[in-house]
């Protein structure tokens, strides 16, 4: 697996300029953000880890996400994903959270569609919120590649609107 260099240098370059952290949450990217992050140029100079909760009791427990809101949307939402990025970043003391939250494959709880949402916080604010819609026959690796890749691309986006 392989992510674009260039926009992986851009992001490690950014962050250790202005000496700032990062953490991350993931549901729906099983992962695949941290891993980008893992293979960022003098990643542990930013990068301090991050969560992987796909189920919610692991996101009520580890990221302090409503139980109720979660049981009745699936772990869902775009309050969810905001509520991710923020505790994420309160939990690993970083100046960046950045949250994933969605479904890879379209099953009942989505409406059979496939969607994500994703959220970015800076200083213990949300700064970005978007949700991704794909195609319902997106395959599931697909799906997750390109929520990773297009969260990639808006970080990348949103460093230069905040720091410059």
């Amino acid at each position: 697996m392989k992510f674009q260099q260039n926009l992986l240098e851009y992001i490690s370059t950014s962050l250790i300029t202005v000496n700032e952290t990062v953490s991350i949450a993931e549901g729906v990217t099983s992962g695949l953000v941290q891993l980008a992050f893992s293979q960022m140029p003098n990643a542990g100079l930013f990068y301090k880890g991050g969560l992987t909760t796909y189920t919610l009791p692991e996101r009520v427990k580890f990221l302090n996400v409503d139980r109720i809101e979660a049981y009745e949307n699936d772990c869902v939402t775009q309050n969810i994903s905001n509520i991710m990025a923020v505790n994420v970043a309160k939990s690993f003391d970083t100046d960046w959270g950045i949250a994933s939250t969605g479904y890879a494959i379209p099953v009942r709880n989505s409406g059979f569609k496939i969607f994500s949402f994703f959220s970015f916080s800076y200083k213990g604010e949300v700064i970005l919120s978007k949700r991704i819609d794909l195609h319902q026959k997106t395959q599931a690796l697909d799906a997750q590649l390109y929520y990773t890749e297009f969260i990639l691309g808006c970080f990348k986006s949103t460093l230069n609107q905040i720091l410059i």
